[in-house]
C-alpha cells in the first residue's frame, strides 16, 4: 500500500498539535491548582480567623499539585515521543 505524498507531513503536524495541546492543558491545570488552593486557604483564613496559616498551607498544597502535574505531563509527553525527530530516528535505524 502506498501513501499519498503529503500524508506523512500531515501525520507529523497532527502529532505535534496534539503534544502542544496536551502541554497547554497541563500547564493551565498546574497554574489553576496554585490559584485554587491559595483561594481556598484565603477563604479558610477569613472564615476561621487563622491568618496567614490557611493561605500559606493552601499555597504549599497548590504548588505541590503544580509540580506533580508538570512531572506527570513531562512523562506523558516523553512517552508520546517527538514526531519532529521521527525521520531522524528512522534514518539512523536504516544506517545500522
Amino acid at each position: 500500500m502506498t501513501s499519498r505524498p503529503g500524508e506523512k507531513d500531515q501525520t507529523k503536524r497532527q502529532g505535534t498539535a496534539r503534544r502542544q495541546g496536551l502541554a497547554y492543558q497541563g500547564s493551565f491545570e498546574a497554574v489553576t491548582a496554585i490559584l485554587l488552593a491559595a483561594g481556598i486557604g484565603y477563604w479558610i483564613d477569613a472564615r476561621f480567623e487563622t491568618s496567614p496559616y490557611g493561605l500559606f498551607i493552601g499555597t504549599i498544597a497548590g504548588f505541590s499539585a503544580f509540580v506533580l502535574r508538570l512531572i506527570r505531563l513531562g512523562k506523558q509527553l516523553e512517552k508520546m515521543g517527538d514526531p519532529a525527530f521521527a525521520d531522524e530516528e528512522e534514518s539512523e535505524d536504516r544506517d545500522r
